[in-house]
């Protein structure tokens, strides 16, 4: 008898079968057995399946954040785009004979984190001059639904070089914004007023007359002088949960439905950013959006950070799943910086004491009392209860140089001795391999550390061929988080194939259950046209999703997962299966997982009495296709498991297809 997993999938024909075009999926000679064994079950993380969120391809700002209008606070910059300035996504409007212009307003900002604002001049009315916004590839707005608009405006000074002589007599401002087609058609319109010289807030609902991918937003002045705006925004009223300042619902719900266990976020590379004055600082990211501190975007754009600590706290508590922030170890990138070749640089030690205490203050944030500092700042947000927060990782991918270990040791060591019920999660560098690996695995059994993140972004072969990686690893170590990880393709493209080999490997990741605790594919989410990375796992425009293949395994394991690992073997010796079991202990189910990533279908066996007592049906679902196949958006289900229900009473006889994932339900009587 053999372990349910293949020793490599490289090895002899199946390297043969994985890599040549699909063959003719006739069944084996013989039936595969498979053999569980229930008297040898170990407990294994409940919370093993979750989801990694980066702001990388536009994931956040024009992505799962909610907001509609792009650079809504005049913040962007060629620090972000070269291409960019203040007025980027914005375009000057005359309508009806109407002259005037704009400038841009830094000498009474409406925050010092928000120090642009915009200036229109009316020198003649007209119909009314006015700003133009098309968001991010077009404003996306259904017929009936309503959308939420707010701007911060005053009345300024105009002066005489817009013409005449100096215009401020203190008379309202009237203005109105509209939601118009490409073509000038409005579909939604509404009036309001700006008084006075002081920022203030105004806020009115648009309801959207017909349906339109593309819209624009439009804001009028209707009268002569001179108006400052900032923070114009455009918000659907139907965002994930009803949440004010939301996210975007499609796309918050396909991640809900994927039952994830926990979430880690801000980010990657984002949270130790470009340099030291890019780093992600959680305090920038909360309050009022009006007062947090755009940024930047290593990745070549800008994050208004309207999506902050406290909404990605929120989305955690409203899917179930386990916040999991990363800070930085108090260090850049080591790849990153303005000047070429900078390295990695560490915060002066002089200010670490600061920061050490940064990174407490987020603790007391997330589980403070709503009468402590920063847990009161969480009862403002409109959360008085606790978010209960179990994980921290502290830093990413960074080199393990000894300016890291000693902000490491120094974040590390103050948060155990406050806070020893949360779990420091260290960092052993982007590969499965190498010296940073073996670095960051030396320091972290020298601290003593309980996780470590690993991350790999590697060919399919090479995770076919590394099915029993965590086989050997020592118990009493620190544990693992696999953090970010993915098969690539040489296209980057995502194929069947590449899901499957992730697949096969989170078998070996269920067996390792008792010391791989979390593990979550990267990244997210990528928007159509502005990605900065592939393969992604979700792709997006403003109206639609894309599932790939490798959402749809990810999504299999994480709804089918289980807290107890039941081993097993299979009776054939050159089965290409990869084989997990897994059980519910909430449910009683139990769950088989089954890989056939060669190009010839097997049958397997399978007599459920051996492991309890099951109702006569099961669920089943089964991934299956041609290997180098992907979905597109031309013909988005390619790629998508078929649900159905079987017999499994006296035991299960079930066609592993060539190239495909089957999942087997079980429910016990």
């Amino acid at each position: 008898m053999t372990p349910a997993k293949p020793r490599s999938l490289l090895a002899g024909t199946l390297a043969l079968a994985t890599l040549a075009p699909a063959l003719s999926p006739t069944l084996s000679a013989a039936p595969v057995e498979l053999s569980v064994h229930a008297d040898q079950a170990k407990e294994i993380s409940p919370d093993l399946f979750g989801l990694f969120f980066e702001d990388i391809n536009w994931g956040a700002d024009g992505g799962l954040y909610g907001e509609l209008v792009q650079n809504r606070s005049f913040e962007y910059s060629a620090y972000s785009n070269p291409k960019w300035n203040n007025f980027t996504s914005w375009e000057l409007v005359e309508r009806g004979g109407a002259k005037g212009g704009w400038s841009l307003d830094g000498a009474v900002p409406l925050h010092e984190n928000n120090p642009h604002a915009l200036v229109l001049h009316t020198k003649e009315v007209g119909d009314g001059v006015g700003l133009m916004n098309p968001g991010y590839d077009g404003i996306p707005v259904t017929k009936g639904k309503q959308y939420d608009f707010s701007v911060f405006a005053r009345l300024t000074y105009m002066g005489p070089r817009w013409g005449g002589e100096p215009f401020h007599n203190g008379e309202p401002m009237p203005m109105e914004v509209r939601i118009e087609s490409q073509d000038g058609k409005v579909l939604a319109k509404e009036t309001f007023e700006v008084q006075g010289d002081e920022w203030q807030k105004v806020e009115t609902t648009l309801t959207a007359r017909q349906t339109d991918p593309k819209a624009r937003l439009v804001l009028l002045a209707k009268g002569q002088g001179g108006v400052a705006l900032d923070m114009i925004s455009l918000f659907p009223e139907d965002t994930f949960k009803g949440r004010q300042n939301g996210l975007r619902k499609d796309l918050a719900q396909t991640l809900a439905n994927m039952q994830p266990k926990f979430i880690r976020f801000p980010g990657g590379c984002v949270a130790h950013g470009h340099n030291l004055d890019n780093m992600y600082r959680w305090k920038d990211t909360i309050g009022p959006i009006e007062t947090r501190k755009s940024q930047f975007n290593l990745w070549g754009y800008q994050q208004s950070l309207g999506l902050g600590y406290f909404e990605y706290f929120q989305f955690c508590e409203d899917i179930g799943a386990e916040p999991l922030p990363v800070v930085p170890a108090g260090v850049t990138c080591q790849n990153a910086g303005h000047t070429k070749g900078a390295g990695q640089r560490g915060i002066p030690m002089d200010e670490m004491d600061a920061y050490v205490q940064e990174v407490l203050d987020l603790i007391e944030y997330a589980n403070g009392p709503a009468d402590s500092e920063w847990g009161s700042r969480r009862a403002e947000a409109g959360h008085p209860e606790p978010f209960n927060l179990k994980y921290l990782g502290v830093g990413n991918e960074d080199h393990i140089t000894d300016v890291f270990g000693e902000r490491f040791k120094m974040i590390t060591d103050a948060v155990r001795e406050q806070y020893p019920d949360i779990t420091v999660i260290g960092t052993v560098g982007p590969f499965h391999s190498g010296p940073d690996f073996e670095d960051g695995w030396e320091l972290a059994r020298k601290m003593d550390l309980e996780m470590v993140d690993e991350h790999y972004y590697v060919p399919p072969e090479w995770l076919l061929d590394n099915l029993d990686r965590y086989d050997s690893y020592d118990r009493n170590g620190p544990h693992v988080y696999l953090g970010e990880y993915a098969a690539h393709e040489p296209d980057r493209a995502n194929t069947l194939r590449s899901a499957l080999a992730e697949a096969a490997y989170l078998t070996g990741i269920e067996r390792n259950g008792d010391l791989v605790e979390l593990a979550s594919y990267a990244p997210l989410l990528g928007r159509e046209g502005h990605t900065q990375w592939r393969p992604d796992m979700i792709y997006f425009t403003g109206t639609d999703i894309l599932h790939t293949p490798n959402y749809y395994v990810q999504k299999l394991f994480s709804v089918n997962a289980g807290d107890t690992y039941l081993p097993s073997d299979l009776s054939a010796e050159d089965s290409a299966l990869a084989v997990s079991v897994v059980e519910d202990s909430q449910s009683g189910d139990v769950i088989v997982k089954i890989v056939n990533p060669s190009d010839a279908a097997e049958e397997l066996t399978l007599d459920p009495a051996q492991f309890g007592s099951f109702r006569s049906q099961a669920q089943q679902w089964v991934l299956t296709g041609e290997p180098k196949a992907v979905n597109t958006w031309e013909q988005p289900d390619t790629l998508k498991p078929e649900k159905s229900t079987v017999k499994v009473s006296g035991g299960v006889s079930l066609a592993a297809p060539a190239n495909s994932l089957t999942v087997l339900r079980l429910k016990k009587r």
